[in-house]
């Protein structure tokens, strides 16, 4: 498993997302998918470059995604994690928000902004803001300023993440129903029975906001 890569930058195609570039090291070319954010302050060609590496192994193929810093490659980890969220999307996301911009609008709940990234529709952005919503300081890295990050859902709390009520929460987002709407049902909704049945008196109280 590859963890970081220090050589010369040798060859680099850039994409609408990412750039593909090919580093040498002791003269061994790595082929390595950064996004347009990190590519762009990587220097020319010719230039000694070194990057945080996750490797990705899936169905036969290894890829490497490279980062400047480990705590991008953190937040890229907990992105693709997230339901619905690729290796491609997620590195789209890194692109357009550093991982301290992304936990401050993880927090805030922010779903326009977050939106913005081609590819992430509300839906999406509704289930980061689920998922993610307990692991900003995570999200965020070592060492930033985590009372920024969460000052966001200083009003409204955060949505529950586990056991039954993380589990209906889920449900909810993946239905494409937001953060408030969700806190707003669970908070009308008895904390008991399963969570078949706290998710159907959900939907019952959030049935007639959508007609």
């Amino acid at each position: 498993m590859i963890g970081s890569l220090r050589g010369e930058l040798v060859e680099r195609v850039g994409g609408d997302a990412a750039a593909d570039l090919v580093v040498d090291v002791g003269g061994v070319g790595y082929r390595v998918l950064v996004g347009n954010r990190c590519a762009s302050g990587l220097g020319a060609l010719g230039a000694t470059v070194a990057l945080a590496i996750h490797t990705h192994v899936r169905e036969g193929a290894i890829t490497l995604y490279g980062f400047t810093e480990p705590a991008e490659r953190r937040a890229f980890e907990l992105l693709i994690g997230a339901h619905g969220i690729g290796p491609a999307l997620a590195l789209a996301i890194l692109g357009a928000y550093s991982p301290v911009e992304l936990a401050r609008l993880v927090a805030a709940e922010d779903l326009d902004r977050l939106a913005l990234v081609p590819g992430v529709g509300r839906k999406t952005a509704a289930r980061l803001v689920i998922e993610l919503g307990q692991r900003v300081d995570e999200l965020a890295g070592e060492g930033a300023d985590t009372r920024a990050v969460g000052a966001g859902v200083a009003g409204g709390g955060l949505l529950p993440t586990t056991g039954v009520r993380g589990e209906v929460a889920e449900a909810l987002g993946a239905l494409g129903y937001g953060p408030e709407e969700v806190r707003g049902a669970l908070a009308r909704v008895a904390d008991e029975g399963s969570a078949e049945t706290q998710l159907r008196a959900a939907l019952r109280e959030l049935a007639p906001a959508r007609r």
